[in-house]
């Protein structure tokens, strides 16, 4: 499917097919494209051979980059489809292993939320932003729907704002308060005969559906390519005219670093970086009928794997690992650079 895809004109079954045999052909980017069908699985109502799906990416004798996001997004379909005490027992693993990336909290909560535990769902939206936004100096992206749900959740509580709910309103864009969009008493309104408040409700739930459409239509990161040592060395090795682009390993994760700091500072949204293989670059370069000697393909690939879900958002919190996989936290490596 084309990003610009209207979802109106895609069948869901059919493109939950493609994707599997996508992932069949791109063995490497299985986990990204098999979440993706499962999602039109979902979308179709076949709950069942979605959860199939999430089993299979579990049992994955290769690992999976973030099997809490996969547990999180098969305890949310298991809930739908009647399986409450297994959807239950999975979210509590989730939760016990305090995951440091926000979509599976994200994904527990609003399952809870959307069963009606409140109070649970408050507990872990409250937890997820202790752990990954205590000492952070500005939230990232990723993280917002945490600070969102959170003041949401307490909303319909009827608790009193705090820090984080301040912090909540801080990253907030649109022109409607959060507490306008979290009215516990919004839904009243739709019943009204006051041609003005439907009129205020109507404005409400634009500016919520954008909200909702800018987050569904941001673009794949700009992606940035990244070569581990072992690749460079295999690569230049095989391709040494690409030596002109790489003169040392060193100076390429510098210049990863500079160049996407460079594009932040010009405004450009939603970063990232895409790690490389050779074989999955030649695999490419034959697919474009091209040689992988040529340069303007690096690009050209990066995209591609960005494209399919490959790419790690920029840049990352101080306290996680940096990205160039030197084992030290970002902030004590390349985060620690001056611009």
């Amino acid at each position: 499917m084309r990003p610009d895809t209207p979802a109106e004109n895609v069948d869901p079954t059919a493109e939950a097919a493609r994707l599997e045999r996508t992932a069949g052909l791109y063995p490497e980017d299985a986990e990204a494209l098999l979440l993706r069908a499962a999602a039109h699985l979902e979308l179709s109502g076949d709950r069942p051979t979605a959860t199939t799906l999430y089993d299979r990416l579990l049992s994955s004798p290769d690992g999976l980059e973030n099997p809490h996001l996969v547990r999180a997004l098969k305890a949310s379909n298991l809930w739908e489809y009647g399986h409450e005490a297994e959807a239950r027992a999975i979210i509590e693993g989730v939760r016990g292993a305090s995951p440091k990336d926000p979509a599976p909290w994200v994904i527990v909560a609003e399952s809870l939320e959307s069963h009606d535990e409140l109070e649970a769902a408050h507990e872990t939206f409250t937890e997820a932003v202790h752990r990954l936004l205590t000492d952070v100096e500005e939230p990232p992206y990723a993280t917002h729907p945490l600070l969102f749900g959170r003041h949401r959740v307490r909303r319909m509580l009827g608790k009193s704002h705090d820090e984080w709910d301040a912090l909540a309103d801080s990253v907030h864009s649109l022109p409607i308060t959060l507490d306008e969009l979290h009215d516990p008493k919004r839904v009243w309104s739709l019943g009204s005969e006051n041609p003005a408040e439907l009129e205020a409700e109507i404005l409400r739930l634009r500016a919520e559906l954008g909200a909702y459409r800018e987050a569904l239509s941001r673009p794949f990161p700009v992606a940035i390519l990244h070569w581990p040592a072992n690749e460079l060395t295999e690569l230049l090795e095989a391709y040494p005219s690409l030596s002109t682009e790489y003169p040392s390993h060193s100076d390429h994760l510098a210049s990863i670093e500079q160049s996407l700091r460079e594009l932040s500072t010009s405004g450009t949204p939603n970063l990232g970086i895409v790690t490389g293989t050779v074989p999955s670059y030649e695999a490419f370069a034959a697919s474009e009928l091209s040689s992988p000697t040529d340069p303007t393909l690096l690009p050209q690939y990066a995209t591609t794997l960005a494209a399919r879900g490959r790419a790690v958002a920029w840049p990352p919190q101080l306290g996680a690992a940096c990205w160039c996989g030197s084992g030290r936290s970002y902030g004590e490596c390349h985060g620690a650079l001056t611009a």
